[in-house]
């Protein structure tokens, strides 16, 4: 087994400037540093680059076929680390996470009929029915004994929801949901007779070691047969801008429906990013273990430095390498455009539905981390 150092992978810091990175380029030019988009400053694993070198040696990239080797790799990996067992013909490889939201909405819903979405959300939640002009419903996410949940009490079931869109490890605010409240989210989806789209993306990125990513179709039969499930390699392994993702559906009549309404439209996974996610789901488990104790300790300083701060405060982050920030208390119009100006280019809070918190990404080497604290830290101290 190859032996890593996470400072030689981590700590190093990439010039990503002139590589057509969209999350490097909305700063181009500016000394802002770009902490906002889910897409980590992480070199990926040597097995990925070696295997892409490969394919691209051999020359030729015409069209392609799921590879039965990622398909037993994807089936291996969810019974050995998240206890689900799953059937091949379950497996819709899609070219990324976005368009399988787009998608359940679209074939899971009709025309009169609406979708729940939770709020704070992932932009493209509340895009992907608006696209789609289904109407609209919200489930608060609310702080429940300092985690952020989907408040199910207050949640607003309209005569005509159909789907509940549903988001474990929670974007943003970074929860692993429990099972008694899967299971308590199964009850409520059977009682009101909701289809669930479960976006899963984060699931391998767990960083408190107590908690258990538990898919939410692997709770019981009857959430399995309602259930779209959402998952990708691409924000563990930082292959995002390749492409491959997958929807797991396990009803027949909902999955022929799901890959009816993407036939001719959403085009199939390029063979080079096939490569990659089997690369990265059969050799970089070891890199993506010194990647998370990497990313706790990013975490663990940001806890502590930003609830140092006056007017911020940073709940505890359970999962993902995202930090959602509560600057209500900030004496500013926009949190956003202030951290902006001070240097700092935070995902704004509006995008997922509350204007006065802010998103930041620290998967990133601590020199790029650091500095970003420091700035922060100048802005806030500038105010008192």
């Amino acid at each position: 087994m190859t032996h890593y150092s996470p400072f030689q992978l981590f700590e190093q810091p990439v010039d990503r400037t002139s590589s057509n990175s969209i999350k490097w380029s909305k700063y181009k030019d500016r000394d802002i540093l770009p902490m906002w988009v889910a897409d980590s400053d992480f070199r990926v694993p040597d097995a990925i680059t070696e295997a892409l070198h490969r394919h691209v040696d051999h020359g030729i990239f015409g069209y392609g076929h799921p590879p039965a080797r990622l398909t037993e790799l994807l089936i291996e990996r969810m019974k050995l680390r998240y206890d689900w067992t799953i059937e091949p013909e379950w497996i819709v490889y899609l070219p990324g996470l976005v368009c399988g939201l787009n998608l359940a909405v679209r074939s899971l819903t009709e025309d009169h009929q609406g979708v729940i979405s939770p709020k704070p959300i992932y932009p493209p939640f509340m895009s992907s029915v608006k696209l789609a002009r289904r109407s609209l419903s919200v489930s608060p996410v609310t702080l429940q004994n300092n985690r952020w949940l989907m408040d199910l009490a207050q949640t607003e079931v309209l005569p005509e929801s159909k789907l509940l869109l549903f988001c474990n490890p929670l974007n943003p605010g970074g929860t692993v949901y429990h099972r008694d409240e899967l299971l308590a989210l199964a009850d409520f989806t059977e009682h009101h007779d909701l289809y669930v789209c479960s976006d899963e993306i984060h699931c391998d990125l767990i960083l408190d070691k107590a908690a258990k990513h538990i898919p939410f179709a692997s709770l019981n039969k009857n959430a399995a047969q309602r259930s779209v499930t959402l998952i990708a390699p691409s924000k563990t392994f930082n292959i995002a801008g390749l492409g491959a993702s997958m929807a797991i559906i396990p009803n027949p009549i909902l999955r022929r429906r799901f890959i009816k309404t993407k036939a001719g439209i959403v085009p199939d996974v390029n063979v080079l990013a096939y490569t990659a996610a089997q690369a990265a789901y059969e050799s970089c488990q070891p890199w993506l273990e010194h990647q998370l104790d990497f990313l706790r300790q990013h975490r663990e300083k940001l806890e502590q430095e930003i609830n140092a701060l006056p007017f911020l405060k940073l709940h505890h982050i359970e999962a993902t390498y995202l930090a959602w920030i509560d600057a209500s208390a900030l004496p500013v119009t926009s949190p956003f455009k202030f951290f902006e100006q001070a240097g700092v280019g935070l995902s704004p809070g509006a995008d997922f539905g509350n204007s006065r918190f802010v998103r930041l990404n620290f998967a990133c080497c601590s020199k790029t981390l650091d500095e970003g604290l420091r700035r922060m830290r100048a802005a806030i101290e500038s105010l008192t």
